[in-house]
């Protein structure tokens, strides 16, 4: 999946993001964050706990959920668990809200 393209123009570099680009996220509370794309959408996500089970069962723990990241467009916790953002941003602009579950 594309991510961005790098536009050049005049030798100079641009970075074009998706429009499902999450561009920030923060926890707001217990299973659940707050999400902003790239084209100015937001909204929740939030995780029921019977979703919680084989690569995302680590979120079970308040520590580690707390210590989400977003990079290159996407929401991920260590090098392992990552969320789709694509799928997200469609719940999202639809519901404003996306639960996984």
């Amino acid at each position: 999946m594309v991510r961005e393209s790098v536009l050049h123009l005049n030798n100079t570099h641009h970075v074009i993001f998706m429009y499902y680009d999450v561009m920030e996220a923060q926890v707001i509370d217990e299973l659940t964050l707050h999400v902003r794309f790239a084209d100015g959408v937001s909204g929740t996500v939030r995780f029921l706990p019977s979703y919680l089970y084989g690569v995302f069962e680590p979120l079970k723990n308040p520590e580690f959920f707390n210590q989400l990241k977003v990079t290159d467009g996407f929401i991920s916790w260590s090098d392992e668990i990552d969320l789709a953002p694509d799928s997200m941003y469609l719940a999202i602009s639809q519901q404003s809200e996306w639960i996984l579950s």
